[in-house]
């Protein structure tokens, strides 16, 4: 499994903006995929945004125009930058990586938004 280390969580105002970082123990370009998943209380957890091994990204509908996933290769780090941030976007934030068949998780950060 790959080890992942999550950062960059914490509260914010309504229309405020936050990145999330995820730090993969292996090479970050080598992995199938890689996500941030968000689960709030009381809700199942949903995938937010993906980023493939080819660099294609795919976002959930009320994210889009709002969030950026991105990867550097350099730093074997994922980002997940978030602005124009809502109360609805309140939730721990989960990083994913999916390789060889295998899902691997980071321990999580909180966002919370304020209205």
């Amino acid at each position: 499994q790959v080890q992942l280390v999550e950062s960059g969580g914490g509260l914010v105002q309504a229309g405020g903006s936050l990145r999330l970082s995820c730090t993969a123990s292996e090479d970050v370009f080598s992995i199938n995929a890689m996500g941030w998943y968000r689960q709030a209380p009381g809700r199942q957890r949903e995938l937010v945004a993906v980023i493939t091994k080819g660099g294609t990204t795919t976002y959930i509908d009320s994210v889009k125009g709002r969030f950026t996933i991105s990867r550097d290769n350099a730093k074997n780090t994922v980002y997940l930058q978030m602005n124009n941030l809502k109360p609805e976007d309140t939730a721990v934030y989960y990083c994913n990586a999916f390789s060889y068949g295998v899902d691997s998780w980071g321990q999580g950060t909180q966002v919370t938004v304020s209205s």
